[in-house]
């Protein structure tokens, strides 16, 4: 159920455009997204939905309109002054894990922790016992299955309890049982957490989850 408060959206675009070279792919987007809320955005190969996700995660800022993170806008903040912010105040999923294969499951989790000046062992371990796998925080990525990589990286965006949580195609990589339980911890974990929800998804169960649900068609957001 969609939350009722009276908080600034834990995710904000407003008249968001952008594209690349001659070609428009965003046109004017707007949305918001409330903390506790859970919002998918669906669409076809190239509509956009990647370059959306990118701008409002500061991994790229809009050639027009604004990002806004729990209140405060994003978009204008140096690139290492977002790089810090985001650490602190969003959360990222991808349809590849992105562990560093080089450290512990622990200490993945401790990542943006980390980065942002708020490492925390008792609540990365807190969440590793949340998704499944608390009693192997010593082990490597490389001794896990594809569906507990993502369940790593899942704990690993809610480390610092974020905003918000931007999630591209969670599942995509995984079979249909890994699917269901990574779908079902990430909204799970993120209402708990009370952290907005943004997900691209071609996984109509894991859309049928949300709050509501976005289609990006023609560079321009339909609800319904």
């Amino acid at each position: 159920m969609r939350p009722v408060t009276s908080a600034p959206p834990a995710l904000e675009a407003r008249s968001v455009v952008h594209g690349y070279g001659q070609t428009t792919i965003l046109h004017g987007v707007s949305l918001a997204v409330a903390p506790g809320e859970v919002v998918a955005v669906s669409g076809p190969s190239g509509s956009g939905k990647s370059t959306l996700l990118h701008l409002l995660g500061g991994l790229d800022t809009p050639q027009e309109g604004e990002v806004w993170w729990a209140g405060e806008r994003a978009d204008t903040l140096s690139t290492q002054a977002r790089s810090v912010r985001r650490a602190g105040r969003v959360g990222l999923v991808f349809q590849h894990h992105y562990l560093l294969e080089d450290l512990t499951l622990l200490q993945n989790v401790q990542v943006p922790g980390l980065l942002s000046g708020q490492p925390d062992a008792g609540r990365a371990q807190a969440l590793l016992e949340r998704v499944g796998l608390g009693h192997r925080p010593g082990d490597f990525p490389g001794v896990l299955s594809g569906g507990e990589r993502q369940r790593v990286a899942l704990a690993r965006a809610l480390a610092v309890r974020p905003a918000a949580v931007l999630a591209d195609e969670p599942t995509g990589s995984l079979d249909r049982a890994g699917a269901e339980r990574v779908a079902e911890l990430l909204i799970e974990l993120a209402r708990e957490e009370g952290a907005g929800v943004l997900l691209v998804t071609h996984d109509e169960r894991l859309a049928a989850r949300a709050d509501r649900t976005l289609h990006l068609l023609d560079g321009r957001l339909v609800e319904g």
